[in-house]
């Protein structure tokens, strides 16, 4: 029998054996089962093994869950000494602004409108009811505002503003604020600021 006429003759006896041939109401048979039946401490249940018989276990002092050191204060928190960093500790990029244009649109726009003169469609239709509405962002208090700082609002909300820390990771918060520079930039921008080979074409 040549090699390839007894794979093919294996692979058909293995097919047979994968077929009950009839729909059966018994579970699958596990060669295996120590998975589906190991013993472990489920919430809320009871240990036989801590004085107090309780299984949930404060973690003890100093303990960090894995992946979450966060060991970069300047990344993770806009803050370096308790202090908010004036720039952004990332590189900026076309890809950073393209992500952080993508997620502004979606979470900030609807409040901060897509320019950030604070006009959106929840504060036009919030001021009937008294609702603030939020500060443009082109004015000089916040174009002076530290990275950092906003980066900070971002995730921990101001005012009536929550915080999106859930909603938006460290890097996508990072992008937002880099993209809320390119529409500061856009709103007050001079003519010096565009290089010298393009002026003319604005002019």
């Amino acid at each position: 029998m040549t090699r390839v006429k007894r794979m093919v003759l294996v692979m058909g006896l293995m097919s047979l054996m994968a077929c009950r041939g009839q729909p059966s109401e018994k579970p699958p048979v596990h060669l295996n089962p120590n998975m589906d039946t190991q013993q472990k401490y489920k919430a809320q249940s009871e240990s036989r093994f801590f004085a107090d018989k309780r299984t949930m276990r404060t973690p003890p002092a100093g303990s960090v869950a894995r992946g979450q050191l966060k060991e970069d204060s300047a990344f993770y928190h806009g803050k370096v000494n308790g202090q908010f960093v004036q720039a952004m500790p990332v590189e900026l990029n076309r890809t950073l602004m393209e992500r952080g244009a993508e997620r502004f649109n979606i979470y900030c726009a609807p409040c901060h409108d897509r320019v950030g003169s604070g006009e959106g469609i929840v504060a036009v239709r919030g001021k009937s009811s008294g609702m603030v509405s939020p500060p443009t962002y082109h004015q000089d208090r916040i174009i002076q505002m530290p990275d950092g700082e906003l980066f900070d609002i971002i995730t921990n909300g101001v005012r009536t503003m929550s915080s999106y820390r859930h909603q938006i990771p460290e890097a996508d918060r990072w992008a937002i604020v880099a993209y809320i520079r390119a529409l500061q930039r856009s709103q007050n921008a001079r003519l010096e600021d565009v290089p010298e080979q393009q002026r003319t074409a604005l002019q």
